[in-house]
């Protein structure tokens, strides 16, 4: 990712690994990640990637090290989790809670929540201090937990599926007022999605894992340069297969590959005389860098 001095990493993890019995669910890995950032940890269920969340908020043992916010979450966590905010499903809050209990609830949690500035986010919705979460739609449910989220002064958010079950226009929003309403340089955001179509234009950088590793790591910027996807004509294909894509597919009739230029000594101007280019969306790099993993 982007280089930086190591007082501004905000996750420096090195050979952190996770076990479970003989089964290990996070292999010797090691990154760093920036301040100020936007990571979206993208993988299938099962590769490690909640298992690396759980490690950074101290919810899970492991082996290696790990310092988050300069703190090791094994032995620091009561001091790290008042720079933390977590959220796992923004769909799930108990029927019964009220607007105005779950403020007090957080405001008696988190040392760093600003009730007022809580409460005037919800002034600007239809949502009333009286009101059930049962009472709710699942809009208002959204509007709830951002005013609650945004309230939070944390320098660091991680978000684990945080619009599961939610329909595409309130994952739209959920998305949208996070980032105008609540990030900003000192603070960093860590998303788990597996709808990462709508999180591609938020992010600055992307990490991929699978079956515990990281497969990759590097900023948007970084990507754009380094994959290129072409809609390959007929006549081009076999010069193209010779290029040795990462993935085919076949779109109304003709192949689109993706290429990368930092592997196989594939240069950009050769895979650029194939065909039309572009820089391949999340959705497809995530697929043609997984395949394998579902069969």
């Amino acid at each position: 990712m982007v280089d930086t001095n190591l007082t501004d990493f905000v996750i420096d993890a090195r050979s952190l690994t996770k076990r479970y019995g003989k089964s290990v669910a996070v292999d010797n890995i090691s990154f760093k990640i920036p301040a100020g950032r936007i990571v979206g940890l993208i993988g299938p269920n099962g590769s490690g990637k909640t298992t690396t969340l759980k490690a950074m908020l101290g919810l899970v043992p492991f082996e290696g090290e790990l310092k988050v916010l300069g703190l090791d979450p094994r032995t620091e966590r009561d001091e790290l989790m008042k720079q933390v905010s977590f959220i796992a499903d923004v769909a799930v809050l108990p029927r019964w809670i009220r607007v105005r209990e779950a403020i007090d609830f957080v405001a008696g949690v988190h040392p760093k929540f600003d009730r007022a500035k809580a409460e005037r986010y919800i002034q600007n919705t239809k949502l009333k201090p009286a009101m059930k979460v049962k009472e709710m739609s699942k809009g208002m449910i959204v509007q709830l937990h951002l005013a609650l989220v945004m309230a939070i002064d944390a320098r660091l958010l991680v978000l684990d599926e945080p619009t599961l079950g939610l329909d595409i226009l309130y994952r739209k929003q959920f998305y949208q007022n996070l980032l105008e309403d609540y990030f900003d340089e000192n603070k960093t955001i860590i998303v788990t999605t597996h709808q990462v179509e709508e999180i591609e234009h938020i992010l600055s950088d992307l990490m991929f894992i699978r079956e515990g590793k990281i497969t990759l790591s590097a900023s948007m910027d970084e990507i754009a340069e380094r994959f290129i996807e072409v809609m390959v004509p007929a006549d081009n294909r076999d010069a193209a297969l010779a290029l040795k894509p990462i993935d085919e597919r076949q779109v109304f009739g003709k192949s689109v590959m993706i290429f990368d230029t930092a592997t196989h000594n594939t240069s950009a101007d050769a895979v650029n005389a194939l065909g039309e280019t572009r820089a391949p969306g999340i959705a497809d790099l995530f697929v043609a860098t997984m395949k394998g993993t579902y069969a």
